[in-house]
C-alpha cells in the first residue's frame, strides 16, 4: 500500500512548486515583454520603410534642411518626467513624505487622464522649483543621470524611438521639445542618442539654482517659439520638418511643420489631427485596455499607495 504523504511534507511541495511556478512566470513574462517590444519595433520599421502607391517617402534621406521635434511626456516616455525626477530626488532625502503625496497624485492624474493639465503640472513645477533652490547645477545634473536609469529608461515608447531613429538614420538632426528642465531633457536626449533638447530653463547664479525660472515654462505656444528660433539658427525649413506630440497643448509646434504626427494623442489632439488630416500613431494599445477598466476612484488608490510606500521607506531608514 502506498503511504500518503504527511502534511509537512506535502506542504514543503506545494511551496517547491508555488516557487517554481513564480520563476517561470517571470521568465515567461520578460520573454513575452521582449517580444511586444521587438513587434512594435518590426511594425514601426515596415511603416517606415512600405510608403503606399503614391505616398512620399519619409523622412528623406540627405535633406539636411530637414529635421524632427519630440515632445517628451507621453510621446518619447511613459508618465512625465519631472514626476519621475521627484520620485528620484525624494529618494536621495529632497523633501518629505507629503510633497511626495502630492507627486504620487500628479502622476496618479497624468496616468488616468491621459493627457496634460496646465494646473497640476504648474504645481508640479512650483514644487520642483522649491526643491533644487540653492543646490548647484552639477549637483543635480549627476542625480539626474542616475533617476534616467532608475525610473525613465524603462519607460521609452519603443514606437517612438524608432521614429526618431529613422530621422538619424536619414541623416537630419532629433531634438526634444519639452517642459521639462532642459538639463533633465538633455540627459535624456544624449541617453537616446538624439541631437540635444530644448527645455524649461531654471535660474542659476555661480552654478547655484536660485528658485526662479528664465522667462516662462517651456509650453504651448512657448514650444513653437522655441523651435522657429532653433530652425532659424539651423537653417531649417520648417515645411519639410516633423513634430510628434500626444498633448492639444502643442498644436501650436505641430501646426509650425510640415510633417505633423499626433503619438499616443488625448482626445482634444486625436480629434484635431483627424480633421486636419495629420498622421497618427498610438503605442500604448495595453495601457488604454487598462486604463478603460480602472473606475475614476482609482487615482485615490494610487495616491495612498503611494503615501503607504512613503511610510514603509521612512521606517526602514529609522
Amino acid at each position: 500500500m502506498l503511504s500518503r504523504p504527511s502534511p509537512r511534507r506535502a506542504w514543503a511541495w506545494l511551496a517547491h512548486r508555488s516557487r517554481s511556478a513564480t520563476a517561470r512566470s517571470v521568465m515567461a513574462g520578460e520573454a513575452s515583454a521582449e517580444a511586444a517590444r521587438k513587434q512594435e519595433l518590426e511594425q514601426v520599421g515596415r511603416e517606415l520603410a512600405a510608403a503606399g502607391p503614391g505616398e512620399e517617402v519619409f523622412p528623406v534621406v540627405g535633406d539636411t534642411r530637414a529635421a524632427a521635434f519630440f515632445d517628451l511626456d507621453n510621446t518619447v516616455m511613459q508618465g512625465a518626467a519631472l514626476f519621475h525626477f521627484g520620485r528620484g530626488l525624494y529618494k536621495r532625502d529632497f523633501f518629505e513624505k507629503r510633497e511626495l503625496a502630492r507627486f504620487a497624485w500628479q502622476q496618479a492624474w497624468f496616468r488616468v487622464a491621459g493627457s496634460e493639465n496646465s494646473g497640476h503640472m504648474e504645481d508640479v513645477r512650483s514644487s520642483a522649483l522649491s526643491i533644487v533652490k540653492g543646490h548647484s547645477v552639477s549637483e543635480l545634473t549627476a542625480i539626474g543621470e542616475e533617476i534616467y536609469d532608475e525610473y525613465m529608461a524603462g519607460r521609452i515608447w519603443p514606437g517612438t524611438r524608432a521614429l526618431a531613429q529613422a530621422h538619424l538614420d536619414a541623416g537630419q538632426k532629433v531634438w526634444l521639445v519639452t517642459a521639462a528642465p532642459v538639463e533633465t531633457a538633455t540627459i535624456i536626449a544624449r541617453r537616446l542618442g538624439l541631437t540635444g533638447a530644448l527645455g524649461t530653463v531654471a535660474e542659476s547664479v555661480d552654478g547655484v539654482y536660485t528658485g526662479r525660472l528664465v522667462g516662462e515654462p517651456l509650453h504651448g505656444p512657448a514650444k513653437a517659439e522655441a523651435v522657429r528660433a532653433l530652425a532659424a539658427a539651423e537653417d531649417l525649413e520648417l515645411d519639410r520638418c516633423a513634430a510628434y506630440s500626444d498633448s492639444a497643448n502643442d498644436i501650436p509646434m505641430l501646426s509650425l511643420v510640415g510633417y505633423p504626427y499626433a503619438i499616443n494623442p488625448d482626445s482634444r489632439l486625436r480629434g484635431h489631427a483627424r480633421e486636419m488630416g495629420w498622421r497618427l500613431r498610438d503605442y500604448r494599445t495595453a495601457r488604454k485596455a487598462a486604463k478603460a477598466s480602472i473606475p475614476a476612484a482609482a487615482g485615490v488608490g494610487a495616491v495612498a499607495g503611494g503615501a503607504a510606500a512613503a511610510v514603509a521607506i521612512q521606517r526602514r531608514r529609522r
